[in-house]
């Protein structure tokens, strides 16, 4: 039995999502455990493409119990369509294969209003790059005590008294500060009766199930969202989302007790992208030769926004942040396979910040932007390499960025993905397998 905590070590789009899907085949239960539709993680598995936003990817197999803590925020549209998609492809999505933690927040229509009107309110180069899809102002209200819980929608009385309550606060902002539409109590009425009776067999308590699952022996696997430096209080501040997305918001956003944590283990890009606004030292601009490249060969493109990711060198100042902020245990390091054929590659060691140097990203955000990375130069390979499958089978200058990437962090790599889909994988140490 053991319990294993899964995180990006970037910006997120480390994809985490076909490494959450390998370790899930030793795993009975996955987690999710904060975030909301704003992440996607992208599953390519015989061919065929699946993009999760709020189910734990783990739900493509039928004997696994998936759990959305109550760290996650919930839009229920999006969360009812994803269900409707993967019953429609003969994946159903029943009370005894997925439950829903009563303490995870609701994402509600007026959060999107304000999302909206509070990012265009900001002036070029001050806005968040926010996807609009109401995640701050819904984490806003969870802080604030006046957040709705999935609960509530098990009692009526309760969900609609909170309800008048935030839609006359939220529509006095909307309408004044903002100079937007209202939002309408009654429509949101309607729409979210109907989500309750659909949603309400879901609905459990997720922590108790977990410490059932952990007494009973079961593997426990606990995914994250987004990458460690869009953490709310250790990320690029204020280029972040809006929840704590390193490994210790494992145990919070789900209810289980820090020390029943085995191993957490770190999703690193061999490279470095980035979505959306906000500082990126090791960035290669778009026109750049092998940035295009990156962006292209690597399908750089979020799997929630369908926004072109920022990509870049491997940024170690970026990734020994991870080690240190995580814990990490062992790195899985994806799209190997996207650095053939490059002839030298660059790894950023440190940062040149007007004249001081930094091994970790600076607090200060003015210092973050003017960041200059300190550059390693090793050679590069020219093989195709989506057909190893063992690591003696690699090109030797594969390899030989693979330990330097050891080397500098500490940590030990357990997988290697060398292509996108599911069999294009090196499991070099299980971490279920104590």
């Amino acid at each position: 039995m053991a319990s294993v905590v899964v995180v990006g070590t970037q910006w997120g789009d480390e994809g985490k999502g076909k490494v959450v899907d390998l370790l899930t085949n030793y795993a009975d239960c996955i987690v999710r455990f904060q975030g909301g539709n704003n992440a996607g993680h992208t599953l390519v598995v015989n061919g065929k493409k699946y993009v999760f936003h709020i189910i734990p990817s783990g739900i493509l197999y039928e004997d696994k119990t998936c759990m959305i803590g109550n760290g996650v925020i919930i839009d229920p549209g999006v969360l009812l369509q994803e269900m409707d998609e993967l019953n429609g492809k003969g994946l159903p999505v029943t009370p005894g294969r997925l439950l829903i933690s009563e303490n995870a927040h609701l994402i509600m229509p007026y959060h999107q209003m304000l999302d909206h009107a509070r990012e265009a309110s900001l002036s070029r180069g001050k806005k968040i790059g926010t996807t609009g899809r109401g995640i701050g102002p819904c984490y806003m209200d969870k802080v604030g005590r006046v957040g709705i819980k999935a609960g509530d929608f098990l009692d009526t009385d309760q969900f609609l008294a909170k309800l008048q309550t935030n839609v006359e606060e939220k529509n006095f902002f909307l309408t004044k500060q903002y100079g937007a539409e209202p939002a309408s109590f009654a429509a949101i009425k309607e729409q979210f009766a109907g989500f309750a009776e659909k949603l309400a067999p879901f609905i459990g308590n997720v922590s108790v199930e977990l410490d059932k699952a952990r007494r009973g022996g079961k593997n426990i696997l606990f995914e994250g969202a987004q990458g460690t430096q869009l953490d709310i209080d250790h990320g690029t501040y204020p280029f972040v989302t809006s929840s704590n997305t390193i490994a210790g918001n494992a145990c919070i956003g789900s209810g289980f007790g820090p020390a029943h944590i085995d191993e957490v283990i770190g999703i690193l890009k061999a490279y470095t992208t980035r979505v959306g606004e906000g500082p990126f030292p090791s960035e290669l601009p778009e026109g750049d030769k092998v940035g295009d490249e990156l962006q292209k060969k690597g399908g750089e493109f979020g799997a929630t926004t369908g926004r072109r990711r920022r990509c870049g060198w491997l940024d170690m100042v970026v990734a020994n942040d991870a080690v240190r902020l995580n814990g990490l245990t062992g790195l899985a390091i994806t799209k190997l396979d996207v650095l053939s054929g490059q002839p030298k590659l660059q790894i950023g060691r440190k940062y040149s910040v007007e004249g001081e140097v930094f091994d970790c990203m600076p607090s200060n955000i003015r210092k973050t932007a003017l960041a200059e990375p300190v550059y390693e130069e090793v050679e590069g390979w020219q093989e195709d390499i989506t057909g190893v499958r063992d690591l003696a089978d690699l090109p030797q200058k594969a390899r030989d960025y693979v330990r330097r990437i050891e080397d500098i962090s500490g940590i030990a790599p357990v997988i290697i993905s060398v292509g996108p889909d599911r069999e294009e994988t090196l499991l070099l140490r299980n971490p279920f397998e104590k």
